[in-house]
């Protein structure tokens, strides 16, 4: 297939733009560092007694637990209708309703935020599974690395911008005295909801309508997204090379998404960082990922995606060690200039290699839902892990290390990996 036109390469990366300011301002800067404020050290809950930190990575597992449970059955539905970009535009409206809701959270109702949170990320996940599956279908294999590299590019730049936006005014209120207390902070939740619905009509107005199979689904339309599920890993086991690589991003990207969720507050409880030291991390992580994601797609194109992505892992296996023994801010800085480096690269990296390993298909919201799956159980089983070996085991350092095994585990699997996409008359 050929690549599409430019106006829709483009309004497919705008979505990026569109979402990211909700990984930047409500998953890792503005939001973490707010609820750090507001919430007592231990936050009783349910019952229960929270570490604060903890709880926090608790409801971030609980929102991916939900999404992969519900999105097998959400792009079965995508694949036979044809309309990935219906259910894009419905979780795009549920995050960004969820984050203009942070707006009412206080001090006293911890609870609010935290449910306003789970909800959002349930919004993000949901729209980038169907954003993910666009990607085979919009760009030739040769092109993907370069138009992957451009929405995650395109992500970092428009997240940033909206955040320099958000911290103006967050510091004129502080500085000038103007006694506004919570309330830039809070404003700054509801401009990430309309913020995120409204360029992404840039992206809605342009997409074409995605493919559909011609097929019945074989089961009920609730089932048939886990029966789908099974069909693609059954085709697994004739292709070696996506099923090992799959193995391995399960395990490295558990890694690489806790850090992205918890890194503020391990900063906050850790280090003890005050919020304008937590958001300049934040902002240095989004800079040079811009510059990382492109590096990297470089440094693919002249070797290989297997070889970025092992260079990349090796580089997170340092970042833990690092971690441990961090304990000054300047320190901190310089580790959230690596993280920066390498996490746009990353998840541009794997995407593409991904994409590029796929049988020709057009259940590509079939073959996305199964690598969001492994995405979001890494994803659960990362943040529960950290959370519970910094609850019980003796803080969050501990936690850093539990993240370098899955970096260790991911790079050797990695190693095992051909680049080569794999036909029905290559396995014959």
């Amino acid at each position: 297939m050929q690549t599409a036109a430019k106006k829709v390469i483009n309004a497919w990366a705008m979505y990026d733009w569109a979402n990211s300011s909700y990984s930047l301002i409500i998953t890792s800067a503005i939001f973490p560092t707010y609820y750090t404020a507001v919430a007592p050290p231990h936050v009783h809950l349910l019952g229960r007694t929270f570490e604060r930190a903890s709880l926090a990575s608790y409801s971030i597992s609980l929102s991916f637990l939900i999404i992969a449970c519900i999105s097998p059955i959400l792009s079965s539905i995508a694949d036979y209708k044809g309309n990935k970009k219906s259910f894009m535009k419905f979780f795009c409206y549920v995050g960004s309703i969820a984050c203009c809701g942070m707006f009412f959270f206080t001090k006293e109702n911890v609870w609010l935020g935290l449910l306003c949170s789970i909800i959002a990320s349930i919004g993000y996940c949901g729209s980038i599974v169907f954003y993910n599956a666009y990607l085979p279908e919009i760009a030739a294999v040769s092109d993907q690395d370069r138009v992957s590299a451009k929405g995650f590019a395109l992500g970092y730049i428009g997240s940033v911008l909206q955040m320099i936006l958000c911290l103006a005014f967050i510091m004129m209120n502080d500085n000038l005295n103007w006694g506004l207390g919570t309330f830039p902070v809070r404003l700054s939740f509801l401009s990430v909801g309309i913020w995120w619905a409204g360029f992404a009509q840039i992206t809605f107005n342009a997409l074409p309508p995605s493919k559909a199979n011609n097929n019945r689904p074989e089961h009920s339309i609730l089932t048939n997204g886990f029966y789908e599920l099974k069909k693609v890993w059954h085709q697994l086991q004739v292709r070696p090379s996506l099923k090992r690589f799959l193995r391995a991003f399960f395990f490295y990207n558990m890694g690489v998404q806790t850090v992205m969720y918890i890194a503020a507050y391990f900063a906050s409880d850790e280090l003890k960082l005050e919020s304008t030291q937590l958001i300049i991390t934040v902002l240095i992580i989004q800079l040079v990922a811009i510059f990382g994601a492109y590096v990297f797609s470089l440094v693919s194109k002249r070797t290989s995606n297997i070889f970025s992505l092992s260079v990349l892992i090796i580089i997170w296996i340092g970042i833990c060690i690092a971690a441990y023994y961090t304990t000054t801010a300047l320190q901190f800085y310089f580790l959230a200039a690596s993280v920066g480096m390498v996490m746009g690269g990353v998840q541009s990296m794997s995407r593409s290699t991904y994409s590029k390993l796929l049988p020709k298909t057009t259940d590509t919201a079939s073959f996305f839902s199964f690598y969001d799956v492994c995405d979001k159980v890494g994803t659960v089983i990362g943040t529960l892990s950290f959370g519970y070996v910094g609850e019980f085991l003796g803080g969050m350092r501990n936690s850093v290390l539990t993240l370098m095994i899955f970096f260790i585990i991911g790079f050797i699997l990695l190693r095992f990996v051909k680049m080569q996409k794999e036909t029905a008359e290559t396995e014959a």
